[in-house]
């Protein structure tokens, strides 16, 4: 049996595979393309998860692929399911780096600490708070109420914020995909966290952001693509919300020059939630090791992909 794996990840893996694993040690996309043709096992995460998707394409052999990204919309998920792959992903390795900085946004946001660092920069001393919203007694929708959205929501009771979640099947007194559009205008925080897929495309756009508070703010910690940002753009330059906190855009990186970049209280993290942290490496190892046994035992793995619903 063949495995691809990265050289980085060499330490923490090596001294915990068997010696009659076959294993080649990548270090760069062009090393990762050539021994990955008859590979049984690949992990190939690359620092693009297009060049991630696009190496995995070429193993036509692959038995199992894992990455440590949660979001996996750049794969072919028909292709690997064609093939027999199973691909796991690498849902709650980031997820409290994640949260952490969901409610960093919603901190800042309800603060305005952007402009208190402005004003710092300017060495200017006000007699006026640039931010003099509360989060206490305010109420909050999480859009995609998994791992992520759980811990956002445990962090945001802390705070004694009302939380409603959305989820598929309505668990635990959240609400169905179909009833939250209904009831955005009840909510001063709306955060997106839900896995990319064909039917959260585009999913808040004009009609929705008519349809919430004048006072509330966007929070986008899950995809760029989720939002229709000419519509943003309009809402935010319009007032019709109050300002966005966005961790993701489409494209990424956002270009020079985009309107994005100086719409109306805007305030940009640049995809930076998950990376913030320390141990997203060790993580993903221990997670690799843990399916990896699983797998030579023919046992469920954990963070199995859906083809069908691409998560």
């Amino acid at each position: 049996m063949k495995a691809v794996l990265p050289a980085l990840a060499r330490p923490l893996l090596e001294p915990h595979l068997p010696a009659d694993l076959a294993v080649h040690w990548f270090t760069s996309r062009e090393d990762a393309e050539a021994a990955i043709g008859d590979a049984d096992i690949g992990w190939v995460d690359l620092q693009s998860a297009v060049d991630s998707a696009a190496i995995a394409a070429r193993g036509e052999r692959l038995r199992w692929l894992f990455t440590l990204r949660a979001g996996i919309d750049d794969y072919d998920l028909a292709q690997l399911a064609a093939r027999g792959t199973v691909l796991t992903n690498g849902t709650g390795i980031n997820a409290v780096a994640v949260a952490e900085y969901a409610v960093l946004g919603i901190l800042a946001a309800a603060k305005r600490y952007d402009e208190v660092v402005r004003l710092a920069d300017r060495q200017a001393w006000p007699t006026a708070a640039p931010g003099t919203t509360e989060l206490a007694g305010s109420s909050a929708l999480i859009v995609g109420y998994g791992t992520i959205g759980r811990l956002i929501g445990a962090r945001l009771a802390a705070f004694d914020v009302a939380v409603t979640g959305v989820t598929r099947s309505g668990r635990d007194g959240s609400l169905r995909p179909d009833a939250w559009k209904s009831r955005l205008g009840a909510f001063d925080w709306v955060i997106l966290a839900a896995p990319s897929t064909a039917e959260t495309e585009a999913l808040v756009g004009a009609a929705e952001f008519m349809a919430m508070k004048p006072s509330a703010w966007l929070v986008n910690i899950a995809r760029g693509g989720m939002v229709d940002q000419p519509a943003l753009i309009e809402a935010l330059a319009k007032r019709r919300i109050a300002g966005a906190f966005l961790d993701t855009v489409d494209p990424e990186p956002l270009p020079p020059g985009d309107p994005l970049w100086t719409a109306p209280n805007t305030l940009h993290s640049m995809h930076l939630s998950g990376r913030s942290q320390s141990r997203m490496f060790q993580r993903a190892a221990a997670l690799f090791l843990e399916n990896f046994a699983a797998f030579q035992r023919g046992e469920a793995m954990r963070n199995v992909v859906d083809p069908q619903r691409g998560y």
